[in-house]
């Protein structure tokens, strides 16, 4: 499978091209970006020659042929993007979150199904074992039908750290964060739209695809900032209440050391409870026959369930249909509510779903 990586907005780019890279099975065959200079790092991380680094994705995509294109921009131009890429007859993986609105949604979903090509979108999170398992438990009937479910996840910062996880100091995120794209509220930036997604969106898988009623968030205000950096969304379906919190600003990153509150999913069933936090080699169980929590090893993750570049080969080259939070159609329950939470932000009132 031959992949091109088309704009380095978001530096999830990089996690992304080194999983084509290790893949047995594709080639890094382009890189484009209009800014030479972000692709520097990937193009000598990956021994991509002078030739097939590009600043004009026509020329990218005509000269190189790519059978996948990896899109990275800001959440704002991700309908912008798609549209421009999908009548050249690729697949598309485009980095989290799915848009900036409902409507941009809808337009990506219209222009890959004129082209008969796939499209997913890529949740980090979704790959983590801890909440693979949880998924797997919830399934098998662990802990009945699901009821609630409650999330806070984010990190430090979205400048804190790099592809690969490089970090980077205090002083030069001082020096970076009023010129980046995730400050600013016309590329989609701040902490709701760049982790409300997440939650919202494994929140449906967990919840079996079922959809909210009705939504309502709280966003703060900082002091001199365009967008917010915490946000607080309780979703009310038939069953019940289920919370989603996001935060640019905890104590610690969870890869490094997991944060107070704990990033992650508490998910309560009507027969039983589970906790799946972030980067954890447990998850945490009770049940009506073992009430007291019990710890369960987390799955081991094996091909083609690593990572996403993995996945859509394989349902690429096996035929099988794109599931779970990758896929458009649950991925776009997750940008209904999350289209829902900004407005109940804005206006300071509970909304009903749109959409």
């Amino acid at each position: 499978m031959k992949i091109a990586g088309i704009n380095f907005d978001h530096f999830h780019m990089g996690d992304l091209l080194r999983m084509a890279y290790e893949h047995p099975r594709a080639e890094i065959v382009g890189l484009c970006d209009e800014t030479p200079e972000r692709m520097q790092a990937a193009a000598s991380n990956f021994s991509i020659p002078a030739d097939r680094v590009f600043t004009d994705y026509r020329r990218c995509l005509e000269e190189t042929k790519p059978d996948i294109a990896i899109l990275c921009p800001a959440t704002a131009r991700h309908a912008e993007y798609v549209e421009k890429v999908a009548p050249f007859g690729v697949h598309i993986l485009i980095e989290k979150p799915m848009a900036a609105s409902l409507a941009d949604a809808d337009v990506m979903i219209r222009a890959m199904e004129a082209t008969g090509k796939t499209l997913v979108i890529n949740w980090p999170l979704a790959w983590y074992p801890a909440h693979r398992t949880a998924k797997r438990l919830i399934d098998e009937g662990a802990i009945g039908d699901v009821i609630e479910v409650h999330y806070y996840d984010g990190n430090r910062g979205p400048l804190y750290h790099l592809a690969d996880k490089v970090e980077v100091s205090d002083a030069e995120v001082r020096q970076k964060k009023p010129h980046s794209w995730f400050y600013k509220r016309a590329s989609g930036g701040g902490s709701l739209l760049d982790y409300l997604g997440y939650g919202v969106t494994l929140g449906t898988w967990f919840h079996n695809g079922r959809a909210p009623i009705e939504v309502t968030t709280v966003v703060d205000e900082p002091a001199g900032l365009e967008v917010d950096e915490h946000s607080v969304t309780i979703a009310r379906y038939d069953c019940g209440l289920s919370k989603y919190e996001t935060r640019w600003g905890a104590f610690t990153d969870p890869w490094t050391h997991q944060p107070q509150p704990k990033c992650g999913f508490v998910i309560v069933g009507d027969a039983g409870t589970i906790s799946s936090y972030d980067f954890e080699p447990v998850v945490r169980v009770q049940t009506k026959t073992h009430p007291a929590a019990r710890e369960i090893p987390v799955d081991q993750s094996q091909p083609p369930n690593q990572n996403p570049i993995q996945y859509l080969i394989h349902c690429l080259e096996t035929g099988e249909p794109v599931t779970g939070p990758l896929s458009p159609q649950l991925s776009r329950i997750g940008q209904q509510i999350v289209d829902t939470a900004v407005i109940s932000a804005r206006e300071k009132r509970t909304v009903r779903l749109v959409g």
